[in-house]
């Protein structure tokens, strides 16, 4: 959820593997094992993986262990919490109560909440939806971690963000909410007469035949279920803890990289939706992001995706209509690589050259040269990369970070080597160093020189 500050036809020889109707490809499996592998050597990536075609499977394993204690490996029936992944689900049950007579998602929330506050005024479903309500999230306040370990309610939940002022009107600008989706799976519960879990149960999971999939809960037992990890200053270490009852419709789902697949095939198939409906889903407002998902194109490429980050697990789900390519990595180790690895396995997929970490070739840079990118870089308000150079290393520092040292490709174009990330520094017509691209989980994030 993010729930910290802060989501084919066989081409060689016509061989093929077919397993319970679903054809298993070889062609491309070599090298996507090769991009995997270089985050799990790295130790960034332990958890499940899932590329599939159309029909055809690509890639379908585990790896590292669910449980390090019981050392219990990983595998594609493992079971993940999702975080923000639930954000979609979430989505389309709004969208499945509109289509029902419902509601309507340009309803102000105050028609289904008769003591909402009266900032909320303007503040309809489609701004919840689209983070572009103004509401503050709540994981974002000074008492979050603090009271993240305790049970509570979607009323109290609702409660901590409802008598915030806003941050800005309604519609004006997008800015990620987790609250937003909370009150989202509020009035869901409000509106069905059903618990959030019941809904999502009912009308998408089962439905679906998405077996393995659910609400996670802290007492429960729960099948095939991975630990948590984080990586501390001794090595890998059990994640913090969290009550499930915290990220609610935010980020409180669990499921395996074959469930998705069976919610991808599902949406995009026509099985739950409406073409209407999943035309709203999918068209974005602000920031490229739509209903629970963000859209936009890469390398020629429409990608349809979501990430999510919860104590323990990130997440990554990617679709590609234009091939009905889907995309899914879960992994039960905190950091970024889930967004790497997807779009890595993803550019592999289409055919597209990926160089990974321990392929870069390391070249030597004049320290006058390297003395020209020295500043420093904003990449927001609140976060900057600050370059410095030492003893003729070009070292980089993030707001809140370590220093790091930056390694030449070229005299532009520089990568790191303890985390999968690459800065390429831009210059105008003047030879003038002005900005720089960050590379790194997918993105390709600009920052201008200050």
């Amino acid at each position: 959820m993010a729930i910290k500050r802060i989501a084919l036809a066989l081409w060689l020889a016509g061989f093929s593997i077919v397993l319970g109707g679903v054809c298993f490809a070889q062609d491309n499996a070599p090298r996507m094992e090769q991009v995997v592998q270089s985050y799990v050597s790295n130790k960034t990536f332990m958890g499940s993986v899932l590329v599939v075609r159309d029909k055809t499977v690509l890639l379908d394993k585990g790896y590292g262990s669910a449980d390090l204690e019981w050392d219990i490996p990983n595998s594609p029936t493992t079971k993940f919490r999702l975080g923000s992944i639930t954000k979609q689900f979430t989505a389309a049950s709004i969208l499945l109560l509109e289509e029902r007579g419902k509601l309507n998602i340009n309803d102000p929330v105050k028609k289904y909440m008769a003591d909402a506050p009266a900032a909320w005024d303007k503040v309809t479903i489609y701004n919840l939806l689209t983070h572009t309500s103004g509401i503050p999230s709540f994981t974002g306040f000074p008492d979050y971690e603090s009271t993240e370990a305790f049970a509570t309610t979607p009323e109290k939940l609702v409660a901590r963000f409802r008598d915030k002022p806003l941050e800005f009107q309604p519609g004006e600008k997008f800015a990620y909410d987790n609250s937003g989706y909370v009150l989202l799976g509020y009035l869901i519960e409000k509106i069905s007469g059903e618990t959030y879990a019941q809904f999502v149960q009912e009308n998408i999971f089962t439905p679906l035949q998405m077996k393995d999939s659910g609400y996670d809960s802290n007492s429960a037992i729960i099948m095939h279920r991975a630990s948590g990890y984080s990586n501390g200053k001794e090595g890998i270490e059990n994640a913090g803890y969290i009550h499930m009852s915290i990220p609610f419709a935010a980020g409180s789902l669990y499921s395996t990289v074959e469930d998705l697949a069976r919610w991808e095939q599902g949406l995009f198939g026509g099985k739950l939706l409406s073409p209407a409906s999943l035309q709203k889903m999918t068209t974005p407002f602000k920031e490229n992001y739509a209903f629970g998902v963000a859209v936009s194109t890469t390398n020629g490429h429409k990608l349809i995706e979501h990430g999510g980050g919860i104590e323990g697990f990130n997440t990554h789900l990617a679709y590609y209509p234009d091939d009905k390519l889907i995309v899914v990595v879960l992994g039960n180790l905190s950091g970024d690589a889930p967004g790497g690895i997807a779009h890595k396995l993803a550019a592999v997929a289409h055919g597209e050259t990926v160089v990974l970490a321990s392929e870069r070739k390391e070249i030597t840079v004049a320290p006058a040269i390297l003395a020209n990118y020295v500043g420093t870089y904003e990449l927001s308000p609140a976060f900057a990369l600050v370059m410095t150079l030492e003893a003729g290393q070009l070292m980089t520092q993030a707001t809140g970070q370590h220093k790091l040292p930056l390694y030449p490709e070229s005299e532009t174009k520089f990568f790191l080597k303890v985390v999968d990330a690459q800065v390429d520094f831009v210059k105008n017509d003047k030879g003038e160093v002005t900005g720089l691209v960050l590379h790194q989980g997918g993105r390709d994030m600009k920052a201008a020189k200050k």
